[in-house]
């Protein structure tokens, strides 16, 4: 099993600077940890709230990761198909190593309210948006019509392997596109292990229905790695007994080294090969702290 950081990219009520410096660092100690994979996210119009904008944020990043997998997650019926793949040649060239696309059909009508997309269409403009990027990072010269007027477009810089895809799907329809479409399929935060088993073999089944092989599965999960009951009942353990985001509390994983290591092996017991934690708590020491913690979780459960 691998261990991933998907990087908090929001931070309410902190200084702009103090944000962008806090995901430098926490870069910085995933690296430290040992962790397989950097990820960062993908939101729009969130202002007043500071959100660093995936593609410039990576941009930097990059300077502080190492040549394990990286990338970006992209709502992709938000995006430009044309604009997406000039985005991501230019990061998997920045990039030493494996660059991997994640991506999802979103939602949230003020996002796509702001950014002139239609909820409506989300299907089929993936779709065609995530065939528009691949044959783009190929090289090819790519015209279409509908979706969305595309003439005669080529870029460059392209990425010498396929585009490694990523699919985050929990409906059917959605799980049925990850199989048919992707490479891996993400697990989303808000899946319980009870959950996550059903999406998996929801998956596995909709692979053997469209004849492909089943890829890696990634589930993310928010956490916190306390040092002992203390630390966790000060800084964690209040953001998940208040409701963090809606969550079934058995989604978030938060407890010492010894009980991350328990859940992350129930994980892999079920099929999950990948993990991509992103923090939870507010005290950014304490995150820092929790990313150390985490390197000992990789090593326990790195044969599983």
């Amino acid at each position: 099993m691998r261990i991933g950081a998907s990087l908090r990219s929001a931070y309410p009520g902190v200084e702009a600077h103090t944000g962008a410096r806090w995901m430098i660092e926490r870069a910085r100690a995933a690296r430290a940890a040992g962790f397989d994979s950097l990820f960062v996210g993908d939101h729009h119009a969130t202002g007043p709230v500071p959100y660093y904008q995936n593609v410039p944020i990576l941009g930097r990043l990059l300077a502080e990761w190492s040549d394990a997998t990286a990338g970006v997650l992209m709502l992709l019926p938000l995006w430009d198909p044309v604009l997406a793949a000039e985005q991501l040649g230019t990061l998997a060239a920045i990039h030493s190593g494996p660059f991997v696309l994640q991506c999802a059909i979103g939602g949230g009508e003020a996002q796509f309210a702001a950014l002139g997309r239609d909820l409506r269409q989300r299907p089929s403009r993936f779709e065609a948006s995530l065939d528009v990027v691949r044959r783009l990072l190929a090289g090819d010269e790519v015209t279409m019509e509908r979706p969305y007027r595309i003439t005669a477009a080529r870029i460059a810089p392209v990425i010498p392997d396929p585009l490694e895809v990523w699919i985050g799907a929990s409906a059917p329809a959605a799980i049925d596109r990850a199989a048919r479409l992707g490479n891996a399929f993400l697990i989303g935060p808000e899946a319980t292990p009870a959950d996550a088993r059903e999406l998996i073999d929801a998956y596995r089944q909709a692979c053997d229905r469209h004849g492909r092989p089943v890829g890696r599965i990634a589930i993310r999960r928010d956490v916190h790695v306390g040092a002992d009951d203390a630390e966790l009942d000060r800084v964690a353990r209040p953001i998940v007994d208040a409701g963090y985001r809606g969550f079934d509390p058995a989604a978030p994983v938060v407890g010492t080294t010894v009980a991350v290591e328990a859940a992350f092996a129930e994980l892999a017991v079920i099929g999950c090969t990948d993990v991509i934690v992103r923090h939870l708590a507010e005290d950014h020491a304490a995150v820092l702290a929790s990313f150390d913690r985490l390197g000992t979780v990789r090593a326990a459960i790195a044969d599983l």
